[in-house]
């Protein structure tokens, strides 16, 4: 599946070629055609973005202390700056539907990544350097809800939060 393999290429650090992203726009666009285009939502979620996720967090989640939130924030910063802005570019034809790609990217983020490491004892460490990216990161996906209210990951991140700020 071409729109599979953009998309992880993205995850990966690969980039795209020229032509790849206005492939992917129509790759997209046909998908919506069909049958499978009403699962839309859900094939981003348990496809793309849980695949793109656990590779992300593959590459941290061994680590612990300084070295964690060191690349943490790397990884954050990649993922923000590169990965969630090629995403929202990659499904610009759903644009407009909800729930947007840019609250589900972040929303995995924080449940497969953020939720899922060693971050709460890294951040309690008393001589914990805690980068800026970090914070920004907790912000923002502080700011992110899901439709469904106030969820148990969202509570979660909040005494990350509290912890940093």
């Amino acid at each position: 599946n071409s729109i599979q393999n953009g998309v992880i290429a993205v995850f990966q650090r690969k980039g795209l070629a020229d032509h790849d992203l206005y492939n992917l726009n129509e790759g997209v666009r046909q998908l919506l055609k069909t049958e499978l285009g009403s699962f839309f939502t859900e094939y981003l979620q348990n496809q793309l973005l849980t695949k793109g996720m656990v590779i992300l967090r593959d590459k941290i989640r061994f680590y612990e202390g300084q070295k964690l939130l060191d690349t943490l924030a790397e990884t954050w910063d990649f993922f923000f700056s590169d990965v969630l802005p090629m995403l929202q570019a990659i499904f610009y034809p759903v644009q407009g539907k909800e729930p947007p790609v840019r609250q589900l990217a972040l929303l995995h983020f924080r449940n497969i990544i953020t939720l899922n490491i060693k971050l709460e004892d890294a951040l309690s460490r008393s001589r914990a350097r805690i980068p800026p990216s970090i914070v920004q990161m907790l912000l923002i996906l502080q700011g992110v809800h899901e439709s469904k209210g106030v969820t148990e990951d969202y509570l979660k991140l909040e005494t990350l939060l509290q912890k940093v700020v």
